[in-house]
């Protein structure tokens, strides 16, 4: 039980931190508790998934004409296919090697902090089918793996001249969608299970009550401040996950 609820509280304090900087939850809480050796990626990447499935399902109530729905579904033929995929791998390199998992995962947060700071140049015209497509698969291949999904399509759609509404509402579609592929494939697999289910309820009052204050009470600091501290803390967590790996090569 305190593990569960010391996992509920680094959600609440990733949730903080997405709510006021618009990233980060899978990142900090798979990141900061596989670092602390709370729980497997597997299980961690499940109950975001769970998380993410409700969160999905509710913010996108009524918002569906915002969606690009041409690219979303490019996105969704390339994300379906590559999150079994991801799992199938994921399945594997739990059982057999898990300090590999952990330097991947250590090298996609790292790689997201810093690719967050990078802005690139919004393009004049919508890239085609194909680009999004390309940009499913690795982001299928990312939720799958990781319970990350967010670095390729972030990259992707934020190069696209669409409106942030779209943009935002793509992305919670795509994340839903992914995880959503994840719970079912474990579902049907006899694999999900009722600790994951138990920790994300646990979890839910938390990330409400964390939004909650996010909004109401930021903290009293510029948000490009506190955004350049999130990216900071990813960047650290990742290479605290890749430096056993290292080690133990060298």
């Amino acid at each position: 039980m305190p593990t569960t609820l010391l996992i509920a509280l680094i959600i609440g304090l990733g949730t903080y931190f997405q709510t006021v900087t618009g990233f980060g939850l899978a990142m900090i809480v798979i990141g900061l508790s596989s670092l602390l050796k709370l729980a497997p990626v597997a299980f961690l990447a499940t109950v975001i998934s769970l998380l993410t499935v409700v969160n999905g399902t509710v913010a996108l109530r009524g918002k569906r004409h915002l969606i690009h729905w041409p690219a979303a579904r490019a996105v969704l033929a390339g994300v379906v296919p590559s999150t079994v995929a991801g799992l199938m791998l994921l399945d594997y390199l739990s059982s057999q090697a898990s300090l590999l998992l952990e330097f991947l995962l250590g090298l996609v947060i790292i790689y997201s902090g810093v690719s967050y700071c990078l802005k690139s140049p919004v393009r004049a015209h919508m890239s085609g089918a194909a680009s999004f497509f390309a940009s499913g698969v690795l982001t299928g291949l990312c939720g799958g793996l990781f319970g990350i999904p967010g670095p390729p399509i972030i990259f992707q759609l934020y190069r696209q001249p669409l409106e942030f509404p779209t943009v935002r509402h793509m992305l919670l579609l795509i994340f839903s969608a992914t995880s959503a592929v994840r719970c079912l494939h474990e579902l049907l697999k006899g694999t999900l299970q009722t600790q994951a289910l138990w920790t994300a309820a646990i979890a839910v009052p938390l990330v409400m009550a964390a939004t909650w204050v996010a909004q109401r009470h930021p903290p009293p600091v510029r948000p490009a401040t506190l955004q350049r501290l999130t990216l900071l803390i990813l960047v650290l967590i990742g290479v605290s996950l890749c430096l056993p790996a290292l080690k133990a090569w060298l």
